[in-house]
C-alpha cells in the first residue's frame, strides 16, 4: 500500500521537465487530479493549486527564457 505523499513536498525540476504540469506522469493513481500547467520559470518555483506540491526549478533556463 502506498503511503500518502507529504502535502508540503518539494519537487526539483529542470528544463527537461518543461512544460511543467501536475500531476507528473509517475504519480500514483490515488494522487491524480485534473492536469494543470505551472509556470515555474517566472519566479523559480510554483505550487499546484490542487495538491499543494511545490516545484522548484534547478539548473539552467532553456534558451529564450529568462
Amino acid at each position: 500500500m502506498a503511503e500518502n505523499q507529504d502535502k508540503n513536498q518539494t519537487i526539483a525540476v529542470t528544463a527537461h521537465d518543461l512544460p511543467l504540469y501536475c500531476p507528473r506522469p509517475d504519480a500514483p493513481l490515488w494522487a491524480r487530479h485534473p492536469r494543470v500547467f505551472l509556470d515555474v520559470l517566472a519566479e523559480g518555483e510554483a505550487v499546484c493549486p490542487y495538491c499543494s506540491a511545490k516545484y522548484v526549478f534547478t539548473g539552467e533556463h532553456p534558451k529564450g527564457h529568462h
